[in-house]
């Protein structure tokens, strides 16, 4: 029976998903110093980075396990289908949110100052579909709270360059995240939810899509520009950028056979493409 739950739960946190924030959050404290940060260091900034994003994926489901159990796309996930006990994925939240609060005290006391700005950042993101067709866009300004943390992680003060990341990765997020929403548009028609497909269409949202992506590429290349990066990083955003041209390339209104894979599958290299060719730029 725990085994079981444990799989339920394992299933719903989808920890592979990591791989969206974590390499922009390690690449935030690669930059800050312009070096490597110590082992101790990168394993806090996991440790906040997963909790935080176990927290907020938690929150979501909850949030929203009326709404998922009503779409017949999503009426099997774990909490709308009632595969785990509403009480206990609430003590779970509270759990990683005290994780992310140790994790941010071991790493500087500016950190654990801006933790709970970021524990309201992730709850308020839950309920903004409610209310507006821009939560795509808040969705990835809360995952880009990731690189601005590593920074800060390293650096314990505030400064406004990693903001240019912080623009990067929230328009990546929130190009793939609309895109992914087309699969739900009658669905958020019917029950007055908030998307960009819902209120724009496919042909509008994927063109909101398009628009974010490129604002991604332009935002990342001033990201090399205002730290003074090389080639080496450079080569790392042509070929982000072809794999987002690569995405929208095989997603077209009327075809939306392929967007989980471009939405999941694709995206799940940028930001390991990013850092890999960021830190070979700051080690050569």
């Amino acid at each position: 029976m725990a085994l079981t739950k444990m799989k339920k739960f394992l299933s719903m946190v989808d920890f592979g998903h990591s791989l969206f924030g974590l390499p922009f959050a390690y690449l935030g404290a690669f930059l800050a110093i312009k070096g490597i940060p110590t082992v101790m260091q990168l394993l806090w900034i996991t440790v906040a980075m997963v909790s935080a994003r176990s927290a907020a994926l938690c929150l979501n489901r909850l949030i929203d396990r009326k709404i998922d159990r009503a779409n017949p796309r999503t009426s099997g996930w774990v909490m709308a289908a009632g595969d785990l006990p509403v009480m206990g994925v609430w003590l779970l939240v509270v759990i990683f949110f005290v994780l992310l609060f140790y994790a941010a005290g071991q790493l500087n006391p500016l950190c654990v100052k801006l933790a709970p700005l970021a524990v309201i950042v992730l709850w308020v993101y839950s309920y903004t579909k409610k209310f507006t067709w821009w939560c795509h866009l808040l969705l990835g300004m809360a995952v880009a709270i990731g690189p601005v943390g590593g920074w800060i992680a390293i650096s314990g003060r505030f400064d406004w360059q990693p903001l240019v990341l912080w623009l990067a990765v929230a328009c990546w997020i929130a190009g793939f995240d609309a895109m992914y929403a087309c699969q739900d548009i009658e669905f958020d028609r019917a029950n007055h939810l908030y998307s960009i497909p819902a209120r724009f269409g496919e042909a509008g949202a994927l063109l909101f899509s398009a628009v974010f992506h490129f604002l991604t590429v332009v935002f990342l290349i001033l990201n090399g520009i205002v730290l003074s990066l090389g080639l080496w990083y450079y080569l790392g955003v042509i070929f982000t950028a072809l794999l987002l041209l690569y995405e929208h390339i095989i997603v077209s209104p009327g075809d939306l056979s392929r967007v989980n894979f471009a939405s999941f599958k694709i995206n799940h290299y940028v930001g390991l493409i990013i850092l890999l060719m960021a830190l070979v730029d700051i080690l050569a």
